[in-house]
């Protein structure tokens, strides 16, 4: 049976908000043709610390270590994100929901633009941004990257996460 991977708090706030870390310390057995299938059933979600209900998982790679990373982020209604930043280039396809996103050093909601399942973002190295939820539904990404990539919160005394009513 495929292992997932676990997920540890450290430093990474590798998907989208305060500085925490996603790590995967089991590697996912390819078959002997060096094929790796994964199921929904068999991702670990974690939840991120202080995010009031936003969940992370590491699917493939490990955003730590040199190489490529796939890691889903599940966001809560009502619940975005502050302005930070990744050390590499990141792209974004949105699974399900419609996911809000801002760019820029400034935190505003109701500049958000909102994407649907399907949408695809570029979030480039050191480029500022913030998302999330801000409606009623769930919203599940999925970030693809290359890795080791770190996050920094734009106002790292700020909050990392706050709650939205559009």
């Amino acid at each position: 049976m495929m292992k997932t991977f676990l997920a540890a708090a450290a430093g990474l706030a590798a998907c989208l908000g305060p500085t925490w870390s996603l790590s995967a310390p089991d590697a996912v057995p390819a078959d002997a043709g060096g094929f790796v299938r994964i199921t929904p059933g068999e991702i670990h979600w974690v939840t991120a610390p202080g995010s009031h209900g936003a969940k992370f998982a590491t699917v493939l790679g490990d955003p730590a270590k040199r190489g490529l990373y796939v890691i889903r982020g599940q966001f809560p209604p009502h619940m975005m994100d502050t302005p930070h930043w990744h050390s590499q280039d990141r792209y974004v396809t949105v699974l399900q929901g419609t996911w809000y996103t801002g760019t820029g050093p400034v935190f505003d909601a109701s500049k958000a633009v909102p994407l649907g399942p399907g949408s695809l973002m570029k979030h480039p190295a050191h480029g500022m941004h913030w998302d999330g939820s801000a409606g009623d539904e769930t919203v599940i990404v999925q970030i693809v990257g290359e890795g080791p990539v770190e996050t920094q919160q734009v106002d790292p005394k700020g909050p990392g996460w706050v709650e939205v009513h559009r």
